[in-house]
């Protein structure tokens, strides 16, 4: 049996979703992406985080709870309407900042205590996946934890399978970094590492 045909999403396509709604994939709203934020939470650890980047950060939806643990936090999206989107959300976070970047490029800070990428990853070609893996590298203080939540389940516009998407990108680190937490559902999963 042929699998579905892939067509891959790009940048064109993640602005037409977010100017037609802002909670294209019920981020906001499904119970289940409730539950998965709150895993991303707890894969960072206990207390608060100096410096934080969100990398990918869509609507915000995670932006607000990450805000709440970090001293700064830093996030990016590709998508114009999703970098303004992502900034009404934090319009009461003082301490956040969200630029619109097209993801590989040179991040907005130099270290952070912590990464947060969700939901981006197969979404990028090898290549460039690759590249974003090295400017996270460098990007992470000793110490520092990233947190990779992304879906386990097949979508027919990723560019890259979900299948292992973890390892590959911990793999094109180029640097050691120790699993500590994981959290897994039928739909997605969270990987919590240390630097």
């Amino acid at each position: 049996m042929k699998s579905a045909a892939r067509h891959a999403i790009d940048l064109a396509g993640f602005e037409a979703k977010f100017r037609a709604g802002p909670d294209p994939w019920h981020t906001l709203t499904a119970r289940d992406e409730a539950i998965k934020r709150q895993r991303i939470l707890r894969a960072l650890g206990d207390g608060p985080i100096a410096r934080i980047l969100e990398l990918g950060s869509g609507n915000g939806s995670n932006s607000q709870a990450l805000a709440r643990r970090a001293l700064k936090l830093h996030t990016c999206d590709g998508s114009a309407s999703a970098t303004q989107l992502t900034r009404q959300a934090l319009a009461d976070a003082p301490n956040a900042h969200a630029w619109h970047i097209a993801l590989p490029a040179p991040l907005p800070g130099h270290r952070y205590e912590a990464v947060v990428i969700a939901e981006l990853l197969y979404y990028l070609a090898p290549r460039a996946m690759q590249r974003l893996a090295k400017d996270v590298a460098n990007a992470l203080a000793p110490g520092a934890r990233l947190v990779l939540a992304h879906h386990q389940i097949e979508f027919p516009d990723n560019t890259q399978r979900t299948a292992g998407i973890h390892d590959r990108f911990i793999n094109a680190l180029g640097r050691s970094v120790t699993k500590v937490r994981q959290f897994r559902s039928q739909r997605w999963i969270v990987d919590g590492y240390r630097a």
